[in-house]
């Protein structure tokens, strides 16, 4: 139930403060006092659509409260666009903020009324009053699997048509690679055996000088530090000397293994070199850039060749799955059908009651069920409300043969009709009186007031015998200051109701004959 609503600099409201109670209550006041403006601010705090222009000329940003039974809910709405929702002080997200709203309170403004035209809305109020919730949940998450079951199935139908049409091209380029037999760094090696094969003659030359330098019989290096002994003051000169001969003799000696592997092979280098070419022409004709990435291609391709051959039977498979996925969604549709037929006929007979009560004494309705040609996230099934108001009319959709003031008396029946099974404790009626005067109006309140029963309700109304029959009575007013207009909303006494309800009938001069008439309509309620 809705406690309280704080609104602070949002439009023509400063600053407001307003409590409300359980049961029936009524909301009015003049066209433009600002009874929309309250209703924005409270769509605001439940997560509607924020807009900054909202905020009243001169502020930074404005504050919309509103206390529950369960908690209490803060919008804060800044000047630069930004949003933010609290619920007890925690921070949530706006889609957090909606779905704790839904569970709270119903808006119903003129705009919903709409809303009984829509096959969609149709199937949510049978749905409602059968109670199928947890069949719904079911058919919902068993919907999510079929379709993941079909996305997988073409999935692979689309993959196998395409590798089909590319097959030849496939396993062209797999046999390509496959018989270039690719190792893992043989470009590297082939290179620096191409640099030594081309080079052969004057690497020798070189080593063969080194050696001769070295360890050569006439003056070599070795032989000298062999022969060159110092004495003890200079004997840590002498230890260099000697580690440089065993240095010296070891790169001899490294330099001789070399000379002993370096071939002048012309043959084994017009090898190398066509090697060379033909890694370097697949790197290119492939797009890569290294061997590894080459030998990765090359195993792809391979998965891809002998995916060729596995994919009838996969399809098969997913075929299967798709099969039983099929089944099991059928059975928990036909559930969902049986559920809905159930209680189309108690539907019917209820809103017939109700709509003669409001004065559609001939009114006809029926509510068909009937199966849509494929599965859809709801169940196989499209509910439609046909309606007739006079004697000898067909029944038709109701978007075809309802007026205005029918549609405002079915959607309240309606409304009436799914409340309890909802649950929601707070339902707000904005003028959902449109197109109905007298007693209609009055019998329009008592549906009203029979729902209040179990929840809150609040009706914003410009009808006097809707207003007369409200447990509490809010007006809703303009006042204007040297510098600007501000809306108010306050509480009713008995005196006030009945001079609100006055004016109501008669005008701002309520006359004495409208004075004594609000007292009667306010002696029935």
């Amino acid at each position: 139930m809705l406690k309280h609503l704080h609104i602070q600099n949002y439009a023509l409201i400063s600053q407001l403060d307003i409590d409300f109670s359980s049961g029936f209550s009524v909301m009015t006041g003049e066209t433009g006092a600002g009874k929309s403006i309250i209703l924005g601010a409270l769509a605001l705090v439940l997560g509607a659509r924020a807009d900054s222009k909202a905020i009243t000329d001169g502020e930074e940003k404005c504050i919309i409260e509103a206390e529950f039974d369960e908690g209490i809910i803060r919008r804060e709405l800044y000047r630069n666009g930004k949003s933010r929702s609290f619920v007890d002080d925690s921070v949530v997200t706006l889609q957090e903020l909606k779905v704790l709203a839904n569970r709270l309170i119903d808006i119903h403004s003129q705009h919903a009324n709409l809303l009984i035209e829509n096959q969609d809305f149709q199937l949510e109020i049978v749905d409602a009053i059968s109670g199928n919730g947890d069949q719904l949940a079911s058919y919902e998450a068993q919907y999510t699997r079929y379709q993941e079951a079909q996305e997988a199935l073409s999935r692979l139908q689309a993959l196998a048509k395409k590798s089909r049409q590319d097959a030849d091209y496939i396993q062209y380029r797999y046999k390509m690679l496959e018989e270039a037999d690719l190792q893992a760094g043989e470009l590297d090696e082939l290179e620096q055996e191409q640099y030594q094969l081309s080079h052969a003659e004057e690497i020798r030359s070189a080593l063969q000088l080194a050696v001769e330098a070295i360890s050569g019989e006439q003056g070599s290096a070795i032989e000298a530090l062999r022969t060159c002994k110092l004495d003890e003051a200079a004997g840590e000169l002498q230890a260099r000397i000697d580690s440089a001969r065993i240095e010296l003799q070891d790169i001899a000696d490294e330099a001789e293994r070399m000379l002993s592997h370096i071939e002048m092979d012309p043959r084994r280098l017009e090898w190398v070199e066509e090697r060379m070419d033909t890694l370097n022409g697949l790197l290119h004709k492939f797009g890569a850039q290294t061997l590894d990435e080459l030998i990765g291609m090359r195993d792809e391709l391979a998965e891809q060749v002998n995916r060729l051959d596995s994919f009838d039977f996969d399809i098969e498979q997913a075929e299967k799955v798709l099969a039983k996925e099929t089944e099991t969604l059928q059975k928990l549709a036909d559930e969902l059908t049986k559920s809905r037929k159930g209680v189309v006929g108690m539907i019917a007979e209820r809103l017939v009651e109700d709509m003669k009560r409001l004065g559609v004494v001939h009114a006809k309705i029926d509510v068909m069920v009937s199966p849509t040609p494929d599965f859809t996230p709801r169940g196989r099934d499209e509910v439609q409300i046909l309606f007739a108001a006079n004697l000898n009319q067909s029944l038709r959709a109701v978007s075809e043969v309802a007026s205005g003031g029918e549609i405002s008396r079915l959607m309240l029946c309606v409304k009436s009709l799914i409340a309890s099974t909802k649950g929601l404790p707070t339902i707000i009626f904005d003028e959902i009186d449109t197109g109905v005067s007298g007693a209609i109006a009055t019998q329009m309140a008592a549906i009203m007031k029979r729902m209040a029963a179990h929840r809150q309700i609040i009706a914003i109304t410009h009808l006097p015998q809707i207003a007369a029959q409200g447990e509490h009575h809010y007006k809703v007013y303009k006042s204007d200051t040297a510098t600007r207009t501000e809306t108010h909303i306050e509480l009713l006494d008995e005196g006030q109701r009945i001079l609100e309800i006055a004016t109501m009938l008669s005008g701002s001069q309520p006359t004495p004959e409208a004075l004594a008439n609000a007292k009667q309509l306010l002696c029935y309620r």
